[in-house]
């Protein structure tokens, strides 16, 4: 496997990476041993569509890749730098795409504990300041369009607080550390409650939990862990009917809340992980189910 060359070390990195698998045990512990200046490139691609009865619609495509590098290490936390590049959406759409390529050359410095654990955005200003130079070159380039102003302060918000950024803008970086500074052990479930962000603003939602440690390869040194999360129903449901009602105007007709069909949300992502900390591959499948519709997404990010 190609994969396996990039992670040729020396012994001792090698014997550090392998105490995160312990065989007597049957544990694993996501830990990162990573050195300054050390990079590896992903290739990520993101899918979403829509089922309406049997009809597919609203499809899009998005590729590109990131080099994570390294920055900064001390003994309680890591520095590191997302560089997005080579952005490609399937879309014919000219806004669309202006609008994707405002992440291109995208540097987003992140700040991890001695674990690998995501903790915040450290240069969350400047990529506020960068984005909304963009979007103001955009909402003069495509005024003919009808409500630009309405779109592009989506995007502007998504980027306006680190709190934003950190919950809407930066969710590949949040799954490729779904697990680190965790331990688990082969088979053994683990139950209990997360948050996740709520993208129709507002606090938070929370969600149940269930975490699977299903493989250890000793041999190739990496572990493969699974997570299912089914966010609390009762108060998505609220949340987006307040969001449609909110945004559906003065003269829209609109069904009270007990006439309003359930929202639920379950998200499923499973990672192979090197003993190095470093993410070999990682898919998280998203399903928003409403009255018989489906709304899909799926984000994968495989090394290089």
């Amino acid at each position: 496997m190609k994969q396996l060359i990039l992670f040729s070390l020396t012994f001792f990195t090698s014997s550090l990476s392998f105490a995160q698998i312990n065989l007597e045990d049957s544990t694993v512990q996501v830990i990162g041993y990573w050195d300054k200046n050390e990079t590896q490139t992903y290739a990520i691609t993101n899918e979403k569509y829509r089922v309406s009865g049997s009809d597919t619609t609203k499809r899009e495509f998005v590729t590109y890749e990131v080099d994570v590098t390294i920055k900064d290490s001390t003994a309680n936390s890591y520095t590191i730098e997302w560089l997005y590049r080579h952005i490609d959406l399937d879309t014919d759409n000219p806004l669309i795409r202006k609008l994707a390529g405002i992440s291109e050359n995208m540097k987003i410095l992140i700040k991890t504990d001695e674990m690998g654990a995501l903790e915040t955005v450290i240069n969350w200003e400047e990529i506020r300041d960068e984005v909304k130079k963009s979007t103001a070159v955009l909402r003069n380039e495509f005024k003919h369009i009808p409500q630009i102003d309405a779109v592009v302060d989506k995007v502007d918000g998504m980027f306006s607080t680190r709190e934003a950024i950190e919950a809407l803008a930066i969710k590949d970086i949040r799954q490729f550390y779904t697990y680190h500074g965790g331990k688990y052990t082969l088979a053994e479930e683990i139950n209990g409650q997360l948050p996740v962000p709520n993208n129709l603003g507002g606090d938070p939602f929370n969600s149940d939990v269930t975490i699977r440690l299903d493989e250890i390869n000793a041999e190739d040194n990496n572990s493969v862990i699974w997570m299912w999360q089914t966010i609390d129903p009762e108060a998505l449901t609220d949340a987006t009917y307040a969001y449609l009602k909110q945004n559906a105007g003065e003269t829209a007709t609109f069904p009270a809340r007990a006439d309003f069909p359930e929202v639920q949300t379950e998200i499923t992502t499973a990672a192979r992980i090197h003993g190095s900390g470093w993410v070999m591959y990682s898919r998280e499948t998203k399903e928003v189910t409403a009255d018989g519709s489906l709304a899909f997404e799926e984000r994968t990010i495989e090394i290089k």
